[in-house]
């Protein structure tokens, strides 16, 4: 077009810019204007061309020779037209969720030194809808792969995370589900039958603890195993660790009340091992993470390292390729320490400080190793702890989950009542009306005395004091239900792990929430679970989930979950 109509854009190249450069929320309202300014350039262009046919008109040049017209095949080739969105897709995008809200709520937690960074998966409708990495995964000055300091890594989707405890769910509970799928177990069967050690002296108190009460922390055992002296600090020692699982003394009766405690799923871990006679991480590993294609998840023990790697007493440590050697693929049934430079680095190691030579790692940054300690020193494989993974593995867990729940085709390896059973309250003393009155009771305290410090968080968790409701291996609404958000109902669930990690799935709405982080890497960083409740309010928002809004008022808030 020349110079008369030359304000007019190039609507070709706009349209193409539009299709695979801006965002789609816009599209209708950026279709509107590109269809307008068509309109106004063909009328420039058709009265550009009406007033230069009148001049030719008045003026009446002299002849010239014919010019020598190109043929048809001289004409240069068409442009190939570009594939313009359709008016389903420009729909769609307009109606596409906003997920601002929960960006601003991950940078601005990272601007507060809360955490280095994180990676945030959002599912809904049996789809990723969102995928974002935030942040560092390590932070600028912190030690590299080397051990010097280093500049800051940026955080990447593929990034690695230690799961922490969100091993007991992922790992250990869908294994133990497996084996009652399987007739191995009954859940109200002693734990004895089971693991004999655990009541050598024929304690009647220890007779009364079930496979029921470790799956939902019920069973009367305190936090952890003894971690005074330095037991498997320099050399890994599982054995130690078992032991003390199977022997430390209760803190309170079998079902009185709930108590998280890593010993459960450590004696679990111990069960599954006894009943399958293979090491957990070989049977989760062609069990569970294998058939769901699992592909970055695994336990990273030590002695199952394969590559160039250094040792400081039970801790993995990166070490350069020697020189001259060419590196081979790693047999089955070990990991590449090639994966290390993608692993996020957690603290630095401060066990035994007391006294340092027993412990060769003490202030090493933990990259690769696991960070909790009874895990570590029983050599990087147990029930409650000791699984890596991605975000993206973590949301194709979540995913099979809800499409067996929904009855949708499935690779998840449980069947669908049984993931019905696993995921619903299981306690002891758990009744059928427990949710229906949590909800109740959520609704009320959001109506009545809303969290005024903050408001994307429910006033208390659990919605009702005293009733702690546990599926097995799966939190339902207990103190630690906040990555439940607002909006989310009791009756969805998830679970959360130490080092920043958090999974929490709501088949009502169909969706499922992934927010793995290494926030123990910022030392002195406050807990992370008001953020975790906070990015489940803002996706059901964002998600119009329950006909909740950004402004949604408390009548909107969700009334019961799904139904069983």
């Amino acid at each position: 077009m020349n110079a008369a109509a030359g304000n007019c854009v190039n609507v070709d190249s706009s349209l193409s810019s539009f299709a695979f450069g801006k965002p789609m929320r816009k599209a209708i309202a950026v279709g509107t204007v590109l269809l307008a300014l068509v309109a106004a350039c063909w009328r420039g262009y058709a009265a550009h061309t009406a007033v230069t046919d009148s001049a030719h008109a008045t003026q009446a040049p002299a002849a010239a020779p014919t010019p020598d017209l190109p043929t048809f095949s001289k004409l240069p080739a068409a442009a190939p037209t570009p594939d313009l969105p359709t008016f389903s897709e420009l729909r769609d995008a307009a109606t596409a969720p906003d997920f601002a809200a929960v960006s601003k709520l991950m940078n601005d937690a990272i601007a507060a030194h809360g955490l280095p960074g994180a990676v945030v998966v959002i599912g809904h409708g049996g789809k990723v809808v969102f995928h974002q990495a935030y942040g560092s995964r390590k932070l600028a000055g912190e030690p590299g792969l080397d051990g010097s300091p280093a500049p800051a890594e940026p955080m990447t989707e593929d990034t690695i995370f230690d799961l922490a405890s969100l091993t007991k769910s992922l790992a250990t509970a869908t294994a133990v589900m497996q084996l009652y799928e399987q007739g191995k177990i009954q859940f109200d069967d002693p734990v004895q039958t089971y693991l004999p050690d655990f009541n050598a002296a024929n304690d009647p108190q220890r007779a009364n603890v079930t496979v029921r009460m470790l799956l939902t922390h019920t069973s009367g055992e305190t936090g952890d195993v003894d971690l005074k002296d330095p037991w498997g600090l320099d050399r890994a020692d599982k054995t130690e660790g078992i032991h003390r699982a199977l022997t430390t003394p209760l803190e309170s009766g079998p079902g009185e009340v709930f108590r998280y405690s890593d010993i459960n799923f450590i004696l679990l871990g111990a069960l599954i091992e006894r009943l399958t006679g293979e090491a957990e991480d070989v049977y989760v590993q062609q069990n569970v993470f294998a058939p769901l294609g699992m592909e970055d998840t695994r336990y990273l023990p030590p002695a199952k390292a394969c590559g160039p790697h250094t040792m400081r007493g039970a801790a993995i440590a990166w070490a350069p390729a020697p020189e001259g050697r060419v590196l081979v693929g790693c047999p089955a049934g070990t990991w590449d320490t090639g994966l290390l430079s993608r692993i996020a680095p957690t603290a630095h190691d401060d066990e035994n400080r007391a006294d340092p030579s027993k412990n060769p790692d003490l202030d090493y940054l933990l990259r690769g190793t696991v960070h909790d300690t009874t895990t570590r020193r029983m050599g990087g494989v147990a029930g409650h702890a000791g699984v890596f993974s991605t975000a993206h593995d973590v949301s194709i867990f979540a995913q099979a989950l809800l499409d067996r729940l929904a009855g949708r085709p499935s690779s998840f390896p449980l069947k669908q009542a049984t993931v019905e059973l696993m995921t619903t309250p299981q306690q002891p003393g758990h009744t059928a009306e427990q949710l229906e009155a949590a909800n109740d009771a959520a609704r009320e305290a959001v109506a009545q005395r809303p969290n005024t410090t903050d408001p994307l968080l429910a006033p208390r968790y659990p919605a009702i004091t005293g009733q702690n409701l546990r599926g097995f291996g799966w939190d339902i609404d207990t103190a630690q239900s906040t990555p439940r958000g607002m909006v989310f109902p009791v009756g969805s669930f998830g679970h959360t792990g130490f080092t920043g990690t958090s999974l929490w799935i709501d088949p009502g709405s169909d969706t499922y929430v992934v927010l793995l982080a290494n926030s123990i890497h910022t030392r002195g960083s406050p807990p992370l679970s008001n953020l975790r409740g906070e990015v489940a309010t803002a996706t059901a928002q964002a998600l119009r989930v329950y006909s909740s809004a950004p402004s949604a008022t408390t009548s909107t808030l969700p009334g019961r979950p799904r139904s069983k």
